[in-house]
């Protein structure tokens, strides 16, 4: 089996494969410090709740954002696995060209949404991920990394909004029942979501005018992309496990 592992700013996400099909997935949160001894003894934890042993894990990928982690994982992986595992980044093939101005400053995360988009989806394709920021990333027919754009994603901003302004409370992040809001609540639901739906209507516009594509296949993921998906026609697939599938597929490309 094969365990991918995508670190975000927010979560970090485990999937676990059995070939080709994404068996289980699991989470933990990225900001609490954590000894390698505290990640391998999680990870087994949660893989033997679901029925998966530590001896069934015969390789192990990792995308990651978030450098100060790194070294506990990966010491984690080695110490309690016995696999070194492979880590996305520079000399690992992924399946797609970054032709930007300065292709080190792209997030292993992004280049593993767009491997995963390109390969199952084909291209032009703008891979929209609505996580800790919001991603917009254009790959070309030819497997070209060639735009990103990126803006606060909605949590962001509702944090913003509630830290920053007094008299605001937290608040669950959900589309309110009507844009005409009449309370507090649902005025910042509104202006979140709705917002978050504008903002993606016109940024997917106008990227797939200057790069002047008359089609263009829009592919989202992100743990919140689900309620911007179902409310425009602009995005065409949502792909809830588009990070942990181009993990894969960058796995299989190494062999």
């Amino acid at each position: 089996m094969l365990l991918a592992i995508d670190v975000g700013n927010t979560n970090i996400t485990f999937g676990i494969f059995e070939k080709k099909a994404l068996i289980t997935t699991f989470r933990m949160t990225t900001k609490q410090l954590r000894t390698s001894d505290e990640y391998g003894i999680g990870i087994i934890d949660m893989l033997e709740r679901n029925q998966i042993f530590q001896k069934d894990v015969k390789d192990v990928i990792i995308a990651s954002v978030v450098p100060d982690v790194m070294h506990s994982l990966n010491n984690a992986i080695i110490k309690y696995f016995g696999i070194t595992p492979i880590i996305v980044g520079p000399g690992i093939k992924t399946g797609i060209r970054v032709v930007t101005e300065n292709p080190k400053q792209i997030g292993a995360d992004r280049i593993v949404d767009a491997a995963g988009a390109y390969a199952l989806y084909g291209g032009p394709v703008l891979v929209l991920d609505f996580g800790t920021a919001t991603t917009y990333d254009l790959v070309d027919a030819s497997g070209a990394f060639v735009a990103g754009v990126t803006a606060p994603g909605i949590r962001i901003s509702a944090k913003a909004l509630w830290e920053d302004a007094a008299k605001l409370p937290k608040i669950e992040i959900c589309k309110p029942k009507s844009i005409l809001a009449q309370e507090t609540i649902s005025s910042m639901q509104a202006g979140l979501v709705y917002g978050q739906i504008g903002q993606t209507e016109y940024i997917v516009r106008n990227m797939a005018k200057e790069a002047g594509y008359k089609e263009l296949k829009v592919v989202a993921t992100g743990g919140l992309g689900r309620i911007i998906a179902n409310e425009t026609d602009c995005i065409d697939i949502y792909d809830p496990n588009l990070t942990l599938t181009g993990l894969r597929l960058i796995f299989e490309k190494q062999n």
